[in-house]
């Protein structure tokens, strides 16, 4: 019987197959551009390039390919074989180093938001060699960045490249004046907590609106939904376990860490968490674990729904981006630590965050904006679209006694001054963790838990680690022209903590009082859809601080902007059209021909019998006419709202216009709809219903 430490990584080239398969003066070149991100010594390409091969062809595959991240969300590739043909008429089996590191895919049918002409064709990509390459089925994959012919990044790999190399840039700034000289690279880690639903495939096959759009359109409310809270944490049923089963299974194949998995609160809902790794792998793993998902699923003949609402009246799903700063030399940075060094460090990264997201809220919530987050933020299972930080009573009540230089009481008594006295020691629990928060701090690291499940995790985390670079490059300024360093530090982390705690706030997120609060008193940003969110991309101060950072160029920025608000249009006016043929082909003529059965069932019972009763029939019948007559006014509604739609060149007016009035259209034409699936014999709906898909998978 094979075991997990078998097959863990069975299909990477990580760091053990290269130290392996590599000579050590290859090795040490590679690993040193892996850990430091120096830049990459061509001469080793080669070298890279053939021992790669080698490993790949002896564990089955015949194609490489560069795996790239285009704008579209998902991740793409373009197969070539290893074959290159002999003299003698055979093949040989050929992997360069030229191919390794750079490919030329089509780039002319992927987003680019206007960074170039649609004649232009050529798009480069670039070999990552910080993410490990990996097999899957009989193909290389190579992970890759991706840009234009001009340079302009096409892709989300490259800017959370540059994101991670501006914070570490920044870090090792701050890090030097504590005196951690040993200290050369800094890298924020992720672990996404990924939320999906399983239903059953063929029921899934059934429902035009899955199909279309990955979430129901239409859908009455079941007897039964999460009310008991029988499913959160319960036995996992053993077609879902199956499941689990292979899906870990190829997930360590390709030394994903998948640690945990459960059931989640709502019918059907589950979810998968690993352990944290580099944030551009836990980037590339994370795509490839949907992938993966989808695909075990269908072998276990249900469908993996990623949507962030599949189904009104039930919990949504959100992928929970649980993030920290980790050293070289194996220091995390947002860990309390026990000395005075540690303990002032970790207040200044701790402060660096703080004013983060509270100078560049506006950022964040535009990176986890889309169409289908905007159903889920604000509702019960997920933050509020207002961003706050939750700290816990601890460590709130010692940033309180910073600012106010008053004496902190924990522990013990102690007045504290940054650089000479000790903190109280932290113990990573010391307050109730908060559901609610957007933004919470857990002990040791941060979780974002705005993103949605379908969510690219490069995005969120491009804004983050841009956001705190600037916050530390700000004081690195200051700190490196202090005189003393220990007063000035005090000072820093005492006006930053004034400045900034209007982005604190520990208590319960689904409060309208709070939503008051946030907006009216402390005027935090309350950003509810997405076309409200996008144009916080635009802002100058934000243009300003991505570009400083060189995370974006302005360019690239306002390509994300065209990109981001005209997926946003697409995907609403997909979703509107479905619901329009399916109340004009499926519902309306269900409920009339549901009618008419019922009126001439009626009337054989009078033809057979003028005294017999027929009140239930007749007020069926007319409940059921009276439905059906508002479905087809709403429908005309919308009809008439996509007919608008369409006239609409400009994408900011057209997102706008989807907002304030396609939307109002498509939830009025569903309560109708609803209403008549109530009325209507089940064996005459055109579909199955919520009870059917929440609760078909045994």
């Amino acid at each position: 019987m094979t075991t997990v430490p078998e097959i863990f990584g069975s299909k990477v080239f990580d760091s053990r197959v290269m130290k392996a398969r590599l000579s050590g003066e290859v090795y040490h070149s590679l690993k040193h551009t892996i850990q430091k991100g120096t830049k990459l010594d061509p001469s080793v390409a080669n070298a890279v390039a053939a021992a790669m091969k080698d490993w790949a062809v002896e564990n089955g595959a015949t194609h490489f390919t560069h795996w790239f991240q285009p704008l579209t969300g998902i991740t793409a590739e373009k197969h070539d074989s290893f074959i290159t043909p002999a003299p003698d008429g055979r093949v040989i089996m050929e992997f360069s180093g030229k191919e390794l590191i750079r490919g030329e895919p089509d780039a002319s049918s992927f987003p680019s938001g206007g960074l170039r002409a649609t004649f232009e064709a050529r798009g480069y990509t670039a070999w990552d060699p910080t993410s490990y390459a990996f097999i899957k089925g009989k193909t290389l994959c190579i992970p890759t960045a991706f840009c234009s012919y001009g340079g302009e990044a096409l892709d989300k790999k490259t800017p959370l490249l540059r994101s991670m190399e501006a914070l570490n840039r920044q870090a090792l700034r701050v890090l030097k004046l504590f005196g951690s000289e040993e200290v050369k690279h800094v890298t924020p880690s992720v672990g996404p907590e990924q939320e999906y639903f399983l239903i059953d495939k063929t029921l899934y096959e059934q429902r035009r609106d899955l199909v279309y759009t990955g979430r129901t359109l239409f859908g009455a409310k079941p007897p039964k939904g999460q009310e008991l809270d029988d499913h959160y944490f319960g036995s996992i049923k053993p077609r879902v376990a199956a499941f689990m089963e292979e899906l870990n299974t190829e997930l360590w194949k390709l030394g994903i860490l998948a640690k945990t998995e459960h059931n989640e609160v709502a019918p059907a809902q589950h979810e998968l968490v690993p352990i944290y790794t580099t944030t551009n792998r836990a980037t590339d793993q994370n795509q490839l674990t949907m992938e993966i998902m989808q695909r075990v699923a269908a072998k276990h003949g249900m469908v993996c729904l990623f949507h962030e609402k599949p189904f009104a009246g039930v919990n949504g799903s959100g992928k929970h981006n649980n993030w920290s700063l980790s050293t070289d030399t194996g220091v995390n940075l947002l860990s309390p630590g026990e000395t005075p060094h540690e303990n002032a460090q970790f207040l200044l990264f701790l402060a660096a965050v703080i004013q983060a997201v509270d100078d560049y809220q506006g950022l964040l919530r535009a990176s986890v904006a889309t169409a289908g987050n905007d159903h889920r933020l604000g509702a019960n299972e997920a933050p509020p679209a207002v961003i706050s930080i939750f700290l816990g009573d601890e460590l709130t009540a010692v940033l309180d006694a910073i600012e106010t230089d008053s004496a902190y009481v924990g522990a013990e008594k102690k007045k504290m001054k940054l650089g000479v006295d000790v903190l109280p020691r932290f113990i990573r629990d010391t307050t109730d963790r908060n559901r609610t928060s957007p933004f919470a701090f857990t002990g040791n690291k941060f979780e974002f838990r705005m993103l949605g499940s379908s969510n690219s995790i490069a995005c969120a985390n491009i804004m983050l680690n841009a956001a705190v670079a600037q916050s530390l490059k700000l004081y690195a300024d200051e700190l490196e022209q202090a005189e003393d360093f220990n007063a000035a530090l005090h000072e820093l982390i005492k006006r930053t903590i004034k400045a900034h705690k209007r982005i604190i706030f520990n208590g319960n997120g689904y409060d309208d009082t709070w939503i008051r609060e946030a907006t009216e008193k402390r005027g935090l940003l309350n950003l509810r859809t997405t076309p409200d969110a996008i144009p916080e991309i635009l802002k100058p101060k934000n243009i300003e601080m991505l570009t400083t950072q060189r995370v974006y160029t302005e360019a690239e920025l306002r390509s994300r902007y065209e990109i981001m608000l005209e997926n946003y249009c697409k995907t609403v006016c997909i979703e509107a059209q479905t619901m329009s043929d399916m109340a004009r082909k499926q519902i309306l003529p269900a409920v009339a021909h549901y009618a008419a059965d019922v009126a001439r069932d009626a009337s054989g019972k009078q033809a057979l019998d003028p005294d017999i009763r027929c009140g239930y029939e007749a007020k069926l019948v007319k409940k059921l006419t009276a439905v059906a007559e508002s479905i087809d006014t709403r429908v005309d509604a919308l009809d008439s709202a996509i007919a608008r739609f369409k006239t609409l060149s400009d994408v900011t007016e057209g997102a706008n216009f989807i907002r304030d009035e396609m939307l109002s259209r498509m939830t009025e034409l569903r309560v109708a709809a609803d209403e008549a699936e109530t009325l209507t014999a089940e064996s005459a709906w055109p579909f199955p219903t919520y009870g059917d898909l929440l609760f078909s998978v045994k």
